[in-house]
């Protein structure tokens, strides 16, 4: 930072027009093909916006004081960026284009900011959640390859809210994890365990995001849902959830997680279920078969993918370590 070891190019009279080119040049000397592309874009489009709404400062203001806010609500358990994220669409643009899926794979969807990395190990048939007042669910997966191969050891983390749509981590006083749980796939590739149908729940609306939602007329509601995060060495990490068909919310939920490949219709589990899991009669039933897809897979993809949008775009770039710099060589 000693401005006696930085060469910067001198900057011209700024104006409204040229202020986006300066800002360019003065960030040029950035060691890092990759940032520099990235603060380049930023800085083009944070202007051209600012320009084309003629942007007055005390919208800005507001917007940095919102930001602010989002800032000093997060804490380890509450992440309100996230959130933010999540309800703009940024948080399912952004997972859709670093972890693309063939035709023949499971979708992912949105991490959500109530994961924690505290949940127990539970064994096969373990129960995730503890609430007395939740339907009984019985949960039976597999995890497959592409190629329709079962794949064993997979850590999968899954996680929901009780029956009344509140995560743990939102009880004051929590003092251990409830609702989520960590599994492993066997050699079958199948995992399997006990939890309550899910219910629709808001997301947290009493903090800046909140506040975002009701002056932009939307609800802060999402639908039932049961979250999975799937990871084993060698697969590109999948982070997915499962919705109940029918759910009030289904094609309205404020962070955009639903895909119809992700909705799944609850059964009730017959006599064969209830001997072979261990069941009460009337148990819910969800099932599903998840595929996963090889890190060589989403490399190949997520680069064909990469050149595709931006040879629409028009840009002459190239791939380092998987991500497109401008190709200035």
């Amino acid at each position: 930072m000693d401005p006696n070891n930085v060469s910067i190019p001198p900057l011209k009279d700024l104006t409204i027009d040229n202020i986006t080119q300066n800002v360019h040049l003065i960030n040029s000397p950035c060691s890092s093909p990759r940032l520099k592309y990235l603060l380049e874009r930023l800085v083009t489009h944070l202007h051209d916006y600012a320009r084309e709404t003629r942007l007055s400062t005390a919208e800005w203001m507001a917007a940095i004081h919102f930001l602010t806010a989002t800032g000093q609500i997060s804490s380890d358990v509450r992440q309100e960026f996230i959130l933010l994220s999540d309800i703009l669409g940024l948080s399912l643009l952004v997972d859709s284009i670093d972890h693309p899926k063939p035709a023949s794979s499971t979708e992912g969807t949105v991490l959500g900011p109530f994961h924690t990395h505290d949940a127990e190990h539970v064994e096969q048939g373990g129960t995730v959640a503890h609430d007395p007042d939740g339907t009984p669910l019985l949960v039976t997966c597999t995890v497959k390859d592409t190629k329709g191969h079962p794949v064993d050891g997979v850590s999968i983390d899954v996680w929901e809210t009780d029956s009344k749509g509140f995560y743990d981590v939102q009880y004051a006083g929590r003092d251990k994890p409830d609702g989520r749980a960590v599994l492993k796939s066997d050699n079958e590739g199948r995992f399997w365990f006990r939890g309550i149908v899910p219910v629709p729940y808001p997301i947290p609306s009493d903090g800046p995001v909140g506040k975002l939602l009701k002056l932009l007329g939307r609800h802060c509601y999402r639908p039932s849902h049961v979250h999975f995060m799937f990871g084993k060495e060698g697969f590109d990490p999948l982070i997915t959830a499962l919705y109940l068909r029918g759910d009030p919310y289904e094609a309205s939920d404020a962070v955009f997680g639903v895909k119809e490949s992700l909705i799944v219709e609850l059964d009730t589990v017959g006599e064969k279920e209830v001997k072979e899991y261990g069941v009460e009669n009337g148990t819910k039933w969800m099932k599903y078969d998840f595929v996963l897809v090889s890190e060589e897979e989403t490399r190949e993809l997520r680069a064909k993918e990469a050149m595709k949008a931006m040879e629409k775009l028009g840009r002459r770039m190239k791939l380092v370590e998987g991500l497109p710099v401008p190709d200035v060589d």
